[in-house]
């Protein structure tokens, strides 16, 4: 029985080992294997088995293959030639499109290059035709995932220069940090350096309103592809006022027309925007020559996602000031990706439009595949974009184009199987602050559609001030005069439901009670008299009212509420008055004396009150001039009154 029961403990430990190690191992990694020849090295990635999403495409992987020596290559398998001898850290991150699980992590693999043979050197490519300065990333940002920026850039002059790179990131308009910078690879001897910035750059825009998307809301320039300026303090300041990160190298000696990458990698923070609709940017500024200021500008838009999903709709009008996007655009963009065994031919994205938009102010900003737009009216013979504009869609389609598909065979660049049309509209003249939301189908030649998420706009509350004015109405106090002044603070015009703040101040006077009481008394001489004493007393204070309730706009022109209220006297006075009046006899036919006499009693911050309040306003119900009507319950006392006044909402 002993070796019997040793047996049963050892494989019950065994078991229990094992599920443990399976708990540790979650995390996927893929390794780095590659075949070597000399300086020719043909590498090769060891990736984990894809977990497909029910009902979406094929799952796939995307690589960005860094080589140590400042090349890079996006193909599944690339081959690669070393210039010179040396020790080369080569890196791989994968990425996993339609796929349910993370990004595989993989580690830095050393290639050693002990001797060069004939094979032919390829310098880094050319990017004259992107002015000499490019930005582009790995994959959209997932929060808390790596992403990798890389940073082009090509001496275009016909002399040595040396210069300066920037990198800006973390936009103000987000109130977290969304990235997170891990490292940065430089391999022709850029290093980075410290600038004093401007002084008190923070003081720029200290409103602490997170406004999304700089380049609607703000007179920011627009950089869709690289530009060059002049400014670069300009440039710099307004860089600064938008970000709030940088990173900045310095580079020497850059040989006539010769291009060097430089590879960032970034971590998405946790606490990054979630909004899978909004759009994101980082800002390069590349300065060729630092005995110049011409200076040379990308912007990098991205989209955040949940996972790596090629076909998706996005706006940059996720948060929007409501009083400032009158006259602003809003941009939209649709991406696709081809994911078929061969090239499609025909392209067709059907796409909401919410109602809050002109239609008339429809324009194409940009698009991929490049092809012009389709004449009206004929059937077209070439490459060409078509338009349809619906009541609640715009239909595009790409007709007569090539866009190949990620798994055709001898396809090793997968950017090219993937497409884009980003366009921008207006609001409408008369439009609610309301949240939109809208998606796209995307139908590739005759295949079953492909839904996109959700792509949405959303308006910040914004502040809207008002001033009040009015008269209370105390039907239980003789006497009673109240009038008041005072202000609310609210969100700026608001669709429906919203909440109000207000602080007012009445002065309000009263006759509190009043009294007559008749007695005999007899003279000196014996003579018999009437005496009347009538007693008064007035009542006058300072009262300081905070109401606080949720109203709802039943239109534009009436809007209803309800909330509660505190008041409390901060001032107080009340001044009793006592006259006496004596008559001859019994009756008050013959008056002999009066006499008067008067005290005060003052105090502050007395007589607290709460109660709740009804209220009915009756005008411009959301910004504007109105007129209301409000019904005030307090919980102690007979207290209760009606208030009737005016306010107008800014």
């Amino acid at each position: 029985m002993k070796p019997t029961l040793f047996f049963l403990l050892f494989l019950t430990s065994f078991l229990l080992y094992s599920q443990t190690k399976i708990k540790d191992t979650i995390t996927r990694r893929a390794n780095i294997g590659y075949n070597q020849k000399g300086n020719l090295v043909t590498f090769k990635p060891e990736t984990p088995p894809l977990i497909p999403i029910s009902g979406a495409p094929k799952p796939s992987y995307s690589y960005l293959w860094e080589m140590g020596d400042g090349h890079y290559s996006k193909e599944a398998e690339p081959k690669h030639v070393y210039k010179a001898k040396g020790t080369y850290t080569t890196r791989l991150t994968v990425t996993n499109n339609y796929d349910n699980g993370k990004p595989p992590a993989t580690r830095p693999k050393k290639v050693v290059v002990n001797e060069v043979s004939e094979e032919a050197y390829k310098d880094i490519a050319s990017i004259e035709d992107q002015n000499g300065f490019a930005i582009q990333k790995n994959c959209d940002p997932i929060p808390e995932q790596e992403m990798v920026v890389i940073l082009s850039y090509q001496n275009l002059e016909n002399y040595v220069s040396s210069g300066k790179l920037y990198l800006f990131y973390n936009e103000k308009q987000f109130k977290n940090n969304n990235f997170e910078l891990v490292d940065f690879r430089t391999h022709a001897g850029e290093r980075e350096i410290k600038e004093n910035t401007i002084a008190s750059i923070n003081d720029l825009d200290d409103s602490n309103s997170y406004l999304a998307s700089s380049e609607i809301l703000a007179p920011a320039k627009k950089y869709k592809t690289t530009t060059t300026e002049e400014d670069l303090d300009a440039t710099l300041l307004e860089a600064h006022k938008t970000y709030k990160n940088v990173s900045i190298l310095e580079f020497d000696d850059t040989n006539p027309k010769e291009t060097h990458n430089v590879f960032y990698t970034f971590k998405t923070t946790p606490e990054m925007i979630k909004d899978t609709s909004a759009t994101i940017t980082m800002r390069g500024i590349f300065v060729p020559n630092r005995s110049f200021k011409n200076h040379k500008i990308k912007n990098l838009e991205m989209e955040i996602v949940t996972s790596h999903d090629p076909n998706k709709m996005g706006s940059n009008g996720s948060f929007l000031n409501y009083r400032l996007v009158r006259f602003k655009r809003v941009n939209f963009k649709t991406r696709f990706q081809n994911n078929g065994e061969g090239p499609a031919r025909m392209i067709r994205l059907e796409t909401d439009i919410p109602n809050m938009f002109d239609k008339r102010t429809f324009q194409i900003e940009d698009m991929y595949p490049k092809c012009p737009i389709c004449p009206k009216g004929e059937v077209p013979t070439t490459s060409c974009l078509d338009t349809i504009i619906k009541q609640n869609q715009i239909f595009f389609t790409f007709k007569n184009i090539y866009l190949p598909g990620s798994n055709q065979k001898n396809i090793k660049e997968i950017d090219s199987t993937k497409g884009f049309v980003k366009y921008s509209m207006k609001f409408n003249k008369d439009f609610h602050k309301t949240k939109t939301k809208s998606r796209t189908a995307i139908i590739f030649d005759k295949n079953e559609p492909i839904i996109t998420n959700y792509a949405t706009t959303r308006f910040l509350p914004g502040i809207s001030i008002g001033a009040k004015a009015g008269y209370n109405l105390y039907p239980n106090l003789e006497n009673s005069k109240s009038y008041f002044v005072g202000a609310t603070i609210s969100p700026f015009k608001s669709y429906r439901y919203y909440w109000q703040a207000e602080f007012v101040n009445s002065i309000h006077t009263f006759h509190n009670s009043s009294s007559v009481t008749d007695a005999f008394i007899t003279s000196s001489n014996g003579v018999r008299q009437l005496q009347r004493t009538t007693t008064a007393s007035n009542n006058s204070n300072i009262n300081c009212e905070i109401p606080v309730l949720i109203r709802y706009n039943i239109n534009n022109y009436i809007g209803i509420g309800a909330g509660l209220q505190a008041n409390i006297n901060i001032s107080e006075q009340q001044e009793q008055r006592q006259k006496v009046e004596t008559y001859e006899g019994i009756t008050d036919k013959f008056l002999i004396s009066t006499t008067q006499q008067s005290n005060s009693v003052s105090d502050s911050f007395t007589n607290l009150k709460t109660g709740l309040l009804f209220d009915l306003t009756i005008g411009a119900a959301r910004i504007g001039p109105s007129l209301g009507a409000r019904y005030v319950m307090n919980f102690k006392e007979n207290f209760n009154y009606f208030q009737f006044y005016g306010i107008w909402k800014f």
